[in-house]
């Protein structure tokens, strides 16, 4: 170990790797994983999604064009940690706030610089997602892997980042009103509704159906969010006293709970999806599209028969489902991230099939109460 070390990490396989810290100064021991984007290192850093977990990025150079106010996607970052191979605090960026490493101390989030990024990635994908520890260099062996072997991975992470009470996105002149499940939601998802006439309010996980229905949405959005998809029973349940009454649309850890509300089964990945680059065909038009993915868990494809569920996405990389749907329920729901900031745009035509669906749902129901009133 070289005495100018100043960080060092631990895997649960007994691996140590040394590095430079930056960020915030603190140890920590959250579950590591890999994202193979190229750019986007702020809206992975401030993405709900990897509350609980230590990210290594692929690309080697991190930092160089800082932060900037308008890009993140939520106020509060929850990331576990940030593993880069070169990070830059000098970052070139008319628009550009803080640098990165500004931003991970401001919110308790450490990082590291200077490892073998490259060999860590081989190393999560051949024996899968583990635990690691970032950690002071001068730190036993010993001591690290008895800290690896008491932590226990947080089962909370929906509970900690959804909003603790409902706000509201609104916009000019609103044609539809939607209700969004927080479950750890992106804002660019936000952004990209209120772009299509959607005035949003925003509710807590734990939500009952009573009080959204109260609100009288035009249809019910299902964000995605951390962890594993069993742990949210709550809006398990709120699928399964929803669907049918108004249109649904989930994203990410949405569609694994709209799955498992219809009967489906869900199972953790061996090291799962995360970078900006992963082909889905898409199984109605025939398309190929290039999609932005985060995600542990995947739908056991073979257990959607006989729920209702139609598979409509398929992975060309593993063949997984990647997305669902229900046309009597007027409901789907996709695994990747059809907002993607930044990222491919090949998937936005799905905030406008949700559109479709509501302004079909509201037609119908107008249609029926002209009915009724002769």
């Amino acid at each position: 170990m070289a005495a100018e070390y100043t960080k060092k990490i631990v895997l649960e396989n007994g691996r140590e790797f040394y590095g430079y810290g930056f960020g915030a100064k603190v140890e920590a021991v959250n579950e590591i994983v890999f994202n193979t984007s190229m750019v986007g290192y702020q809206e992975i850093i401030s993405d709900p999604s990897y509350t609980g977990q230590m990210v290594v990025m692929t690309y080697p150079l991190i930092g160089n064009y800082g932060i900037t106010d308008e890009d993140f996607e939520t106020r509060v970052p929850t990331m576990g940690g940030l593993i880069v191979r070169e990070y830059n605090d000098i970052p070139s960026n008319f628009r550009y706030t803080k640098t990165v490493g500004e931003v991970l101390e401001e919110n308790g989030i450490p990082g590291i610089e200077g490892v073998d990024t490259r060999a860590l990635t081989r190393i999560i994908r051949s024996e899968g997602s583990q635990k690691v520890l970032i950690c002071e260099p001068y730190l036993s062996h010993e001591e690290a892997m008895d800290k690896l072997k008491k932590a226990r991975l947080p089962r909370d992470q929906v509970a900690r980042v959804s909003c603790k009470k409902r706000w509201y996105s609104r916009t000019a002149g609103p044609r539809f009103d939607v209700v969004a499940v927080d479950c750890g939601i992106k804002l660019n998802i936000i952004r990209r509704l209120n772009e299509r006439g959607c005035n949003i309010t925003v509710v807590p996980y734990d939500t009952s159906a009573a009080e959204i229905m109260a609100l009288r949405p035009d249809g019910l959005f299902l964000s995605n969010g951390p962890g594993d998809p069993e742990d949210v029973p709550e809006v398990i349940d709120l699928v399964r006293t929803l669907r049918g009454r108004l249109p649904i649309f989930g994203i990410c850890l949405g569609h694994q709970l709209i799955s498992l509300a219809y009967g489906a089964r869900t199972y953790k990945m061996k090291f799962g999806h995360r970078g900006g680059n992963h082909p889905v065909e898409n199984l109605v038009t025939g398309k190929v599209e290039i999609t932005s993915q985060n995600h542990s868990f995947a739908v056991d494809a073979a257990s959607l028969e006989g729920t209702g569920l139609t598979m409509t996405h398929r992975n060309l990389l593993d063949g997984t489902a990647e997305g669902v749907r229900c046309s009597e329920d007027r409901l789907f729901s996709v695994q990747y991230h059809p907002e993607s900031a930044p990222g491919p745009q090949d998937s936005a035509y799905l905030f406008d099939e949700f559109l479709q669906l509501m302004e079909q749902d509201k037609r119908e129901k107008e249609e029926k109460q002209r009915a009724g009133a002769f």
